[in-house]
C-alpha cells in the first residue's frame, strides 16, 4: 500500500487524500454549534449565576451504515469525542449516527487548530470562525459575565440556521429577575 518511508511521497499523498476526505466530509455533513441551556442557580451552582449554560458542539452526522466513517473521523482527531447512535422515528429508513465533540479542551486543542490550519471551503467556514471566536471567549471565562454571554448569544444566532434568540437577548439586556448577577 504505502511506502515504508514515513516521509516518502506515497505517505505524503496518502496524508493529502486523508486531509481532503476530512475537509470534504465536514464541509458536507458537519456542524459547529453554540447553544444555551437554561439552568437554575442555587447552592454549588456558581457556574450558572447568569442562569444559562453555554453548550458547544462539533457534530458530523451520517446514516448508521456509515458508522465506521465516523469512527475514522474520531481516530483522525486523536480519539477526541464519541460516536453515538441516534434512532430515527420519522419516515427515513435508516437510523443516524453522530460523531460529537463537546469537551472544551478537545475543541480548543484538536478541532479548532485543525480547521484553522486547513480551512473549510463552503459557507460552513463562517460558522466555524464564529464558533472558534465563541470558544475562545468561553475559554477566557467571558460567558460568565452578562456582557460576554450577550455577545456569544448575538454571534451564535447568526450561525447555522440563524435562529434568533430574542427572549435570551432581552433577558440579558434588560434583567433576569430570578437570577442574581454577582459580576465576574
Amino acid at each position: 500500500m504505502g511506502s515504508d518511508n514515513p516521509n516518502g511521497a506515497d505517505n505524503q499523498q496518502e496524508r493529502l487524500i486523508e486531509l481532503g476526505w476530512v475537509l470534504g466530509f465536514v464541509d458536507g455533513e458537519g456542524c459547529f454549534s453554540i447553544g444555551f441551556v437554561r439552568q437554575s442557580g442555587g447552592r454549588g451552582r456558581s457556574a450558572y449565576k447568569l442562569g444559562y449554560q453555554v453548550a458547544h458542539r462539533f457534530v458530523v452526522a451520517q446514516g448508521a451504515s456509515s458508522w465506521h466513517c465516523l469512527e475514522d473521523l474520531r481516530d483522525f482527531f486523536g480519539g477526541a469525542g464519541f460516536v453515538y447512535g441516534n434512532a430515527r422515528r420519522d419516515n427515513h429508513r435508516e437510523h443516524m449516527a453522530q460523531y460529537v465533540v463537546q469537551n472544551r479542551d478537545d475543541l480548543l486543542e484538536e478541532i479548532i487548530p485543525f480547521f484553522k490550519a486547513y480551512p473549510l471551503r463552503s459557507a460552513k467556514r463562517m460558522d466555524f470562525e464564529k464558533f472558534a471566536r465563541c470558544m475562545y471567549m468561553i475559554n477566557e471565562g467571558l460567558h460568565r459575565t452578562r456582557e460576554g454571554l450577550l455577545e456569544i448569544v448575538e454571534i451564535a444566532q447568526t450561525m447555522n440556521r440563524r435562529k434568533a434568540r430574542p427572549d435570551l437577548v432581552r433577558i440579558l439586556r434588560d434583567h433576569t429577575p430570578e437570577v442574581q448577577d454577582t459580576g465576574s
